[in-house]
C-alpha cells in the first residue's frame, strides 16, 4: 500500500486580525484581514490566490511564510507546524521558504549593489563561504534570470522595472528554496514585461523543481501559470478548483464576476453585463450571512441570514455559497444578471457625455447635419 502524500505547506484555520488605533470616545477598529482559512499546497504545484484589492490575499500569502503572525490556527511545512518554531528556527527554515515581492522599486535596497543585494542569502545561510565564491555564484543567478553577469556591480536605481523583478527573484533563488512565494510579481511591470517574467518564473519552477504560490489579480497570469486556484472575497476563500474548471466553470458567483471582468481581446466583441457591481464593504463591519449578498444577483433570505460552509462539491473542488447548483443548472441566468437601475442610469450618461464630446470635436458635424449625408 503506497503512503498518502502529504503537502509541503497547509494552512488549518489561519485567521489575521488587526486592531486600529483607539480614541476616548471610540474603540478600536478591528478588521477581520483572513478569517477561517485552510488549505493545502502540494509538492511541485502551482497555486494561484486571486481576488479583489483587500480582499486578503497578500496577507494570506505572508501568514503562511510566517512573515506574519497569525491570530489564530496553524501552517505545517512538511508536516511541522511552523507556529511552534523559535526566531532561530525559522531563520534556519527562511532557506527553504522565499517571496518575491511586488515592488521592485521598494523591495531593493538602493545603498547595496546587486552582487550585495543577490549574495546576502549565500552569506546569512552560509551557502557559500568565501568573497570569490559568492561572487561567481552571484554572477551565475544573474545569468540564470536573463541578466548580464557584470550587471553584479551596480545599484538598483540604474536597473528598469522588469530588470529590478529578476534581481529580486535572483536574490530569492539564491538559498536554493522548496516554496517560492509571488506577491503579485507582475502588477507593477508594463505588460510586455509582464510576459517576460512570467515565462521566466515558469522555467525556473521547471527547472529547480519549486513549489509556487502565486497572488495576483490578474487572470490572465493565473490562467497561464497555475495548476490550482483559490478565490477569496473579504478574507475567505469562495471557491476552490483546477484553473481548468475555474475559467470553464466557474461556480461561484463572485468568481463568475471576476472572470466577466477581465477584458476583452477580440475587437467589437461585447461582453455580457458584469455581475459584479457596487463596491466591496468595509471589512471592518462584515455583512452578516454570506459576505458577497450585497453584491450578488441571486442573494436570498438565506444568503443574508447563513454563513455558507466550503464544502467539497467534487474530487479537488469546493465552493462557499447555498445557490451553487441552482446557478449551475441555469448556467444562462447566472452569467447574464439584469442590471441595477443605477448602473443603467450611469451607463446612458456616460454614453450621452461621450456623443457630446465627439460632436463637438468634430468640426463637419454641423455642415453634415445642414446639408444631410453625400449620396
Amino acid at each position: 500500500m503506497s503512503p498518502v502524500p502529504r503537502p509541503i505547506l497547509e494552512a488549518a484555520g489561519l485567521s489575521k486580525i488587526f486592531k486600529g488605533p483607539a480614541s476616548v470616545f471610540s474603540k478600536p477598529k478591528i478588521v477581520q484581514a483572513v478569517d477561517r482559512v485552510s488549505l493545502r499546497v502540494w509538492h511541485g504545484e502551482t497555486l494561484a490566490i486571486v481576488g479583489e484589492s483587500g480582499s486578503g490575499k497578500s496577507t494570506l500569502g505572508r501568514l503562511l511564510l510566517q512573515l506574519l503572525s497569525a491570530s489564530e490556527g496553524d501552517v505545517f511545512y512538511e508536516g511541522r507546524n511552523l507556529r511552534q518554531f523559535s526566531t532561530e528556527q525559522m531563520k534556519n527554515l527562511r532557506r527553504d521558504l522565499q517571496i518575491i515581492f511586488q515592488d521592485p522599486f521598494a523591495s531593493l535596497n538602493p545603498r547595496m549593489t546587486v552582487e550585495e543585494i543577490v549574495g546576502e542569502p549565500l552569506w546569512l545561510h552560509n551557502i557559500v563561504s568565501g568573497k570569490a565564491d559568492r561572487q561567481a555564484r552571484v554572477r551565475e543567478l544573474l545569468t540564470t534570470v536573463g541578466l548580464p553577469a557584470a550587471f553584479s556591480n551596480r545599484y538598483p536605481h540604474e536597473f528598469s522595472g522588469g530588470q529590478r523583478q529578476r534581481i529580486g527573484i535572483a536574490r530569492a533563488l539564491a538559498s536554493s528554496p522548496k516554496l517560492l512565494l509571488g506577491d503579485e510579481p507582475v502588477s507593477a511591470l508594463d505588460v510586455s514585461v509582464q510576459a517576460q517574467v512570467v515565462n521566466l518564473l515558469e522555467n525556473l519552477k521547471q527547472q529547480f523543481g519549486l513549489t509556487m504560490i502565486v497572488v495576483a489579480h490578474g487572470l490572465a497570469v493565473i490562467r497561464h501559470m497555475s495548476d490550482r486556484v483559490a478565490v477569496m472575497y473579504l478574507g475567505q476563500i469562495v471557491e476552490l478548483a483546477s484553473t481548468d474548471d475555474i475559467f470553464d466553470q466557474p461556480l461561484h458567483p463572485y468568481t463568475q464576476a471576476l472572470i466577466a471582468s477581465a477584458p476583452l481581446l477580440t475587437p467589437g466583441v461585447k461582453r455580457p453585463v458584469p455581475l459584479l457591481q457596487g463596491d466591496m464593504p468595509n471589512p471592518s463591519s462584515m455583512p452578516s450571512g454570506c459576505r458577497f449578498h450585497t453584491r450578488c444577483a441571486y442573494a436570498t433570505d438565506e444568503c443574508r441570514q447563513v454563513e455558507p460552509p466550503l464544502e467539497t462539491v467534487s474530487v479537488n473542488r469546493m465552493v462557499a455559497c447555498h445557490r451553487w447548483s441552482e446557478l449551475q443548472r441555469d448556467r444562462t441566468s447566472a452569467l447574464v444578471p439584469p442590471p441595477s437601475a443605477a448602473f443603467i442610469l450611469r451607463r446612458a450618461l456616460f454614453e450621452q457625455a461621450s456623443q457630446s464630446r465627439l460632436s463637438s470635436s468634430d468640426p463637419t458635424s454641423t455642415l453634415t447635419s445642414t446639408l444631410g449625408t453625400r449620396p
